[in-house]
């Protein structure tokens, strides 16, 4: 089978910066079930092994939709490095929310130049680590998502920022630095991250937009994550309405996957990762059918 590969469209959304987006789907001319993938937090659409993820499920006949949030720090010309320091600063979760709304209208607009091969009544969301907290609040909010699915995702947003000495002393310089492991970047946040938490807290609890859901969550996690513990998608299921859990016996973040990913083969956790979505689409597909 054949498969069209779209690579870096630019969405214009409500910022001032392009979000780069990749479509993957086979040439047939049929209605293809809707998958739109959110990556997580100092991530980005080319990571490791999301391009062969990608092609995985356009050959099991999805339209896959992968996309760069506007502010995550790469560039158009530089889309593996965090080159633009200044907008990873300027970042925060309402515009992630807005960028994922923007790719969003752009695939249900009348004027798509795809929608001989959408099912725009059949759209399921995947978003990893701190993308699943954005997917999750996204489709509590959006009719128009079908079916969620989160790849060790995060339960709680608010845990995330310092408190005490160490929160004071970033309202009072205004901005707090990080580390990126793969790069060794030191990565800044300005202060306006977490009052734009605190102005939208509401909306930004996960706990609140879970309980919220009305339609099938997947919740996929690997038993020895070190970055998101397996007790956060435990909070999860117990939240969500209608979940099912994927657990990864021995399985870390990103499933074996790491960046670069230079084999054409996926490790064998993340195969398992992505047979389960894809069986879990497909059901849910059919339900939707018979509805």
């Amino acid at each position: 089978m054949e498969l069209i590969k779209k690579q870096n469209i630019r969405i214009t959304g409500k910022h001032d910066k392009p979000i780069l987006t990749d479509l993957v789907y086979s040439e047939d001319v049929t209605k293809k079930p809707i998958v739109i993938f959110c990556h997580g937090y100092k991530g980005f659409k080319n990571w490791g092994a999301w391009d062969l993820m990608a092609e995985e499920f356009a050959k099991n006949g999805c339209f896959f939709v992968k996309f760069n949030f506007s502010h995550n720090g790469t560039t158009p010309e530089n889309q593996t490095e965090f080159l633009d320091i200044e907008a990873f600063g300027d970042n925060n979760y309402t515009m992630e929310l807005e960028d994922l709304q923007s790719v969003i209208d752009w695939l249900f607009s009348p004027k798509s130049n795809y929608s001989d091969h959408l099912d725009t009544n059949n759209v399921t969301l995947i978003g990893h680590s701190r993308g699943g907290g954005i997917s999750i609040i996204k489709a509590s909010e959006d009719p128009r998502i079908k079916k969620l699915v989160t790849f060790s995702s995060v339960s709680d947003f608010a845990s995330r920022f310092p408190s005490g000495k160490a929160l004071e002393g970033w309202k009072q310089k205004g901005v707090n630095y990080i580390v990126n492991t793969r790069t060794k970047q030191q990565l800044p946040h300005h202060f306006q991250f977490y009052k734009n938490f605190k102005d939208n807290e509401d909306r930004l609890t996960i706990s609140r937009a879970t309980k919220a859901l009305k339609i099938p969550h997947l919740i996929v996690h690997g038993s020895n994550d070190a970055s998101v513990s397996l007790s956060e998608s435990g909070k999860l299921f117990e939240w969500s309405p209608n979940p099912k859990l994927l657990l990864v016996e021995g399985s870390d973040h990103v499933y074996n996957v790491s960046h670069p990913w230079e084999s054409n083969k996926l490790p064998s956790d993340f195969q398992y990762v992505l047979k389960g979505t894809l069986k879990f689409i497909v059901a849910e597909s059919s339900t939707l059918m018979k509805e």
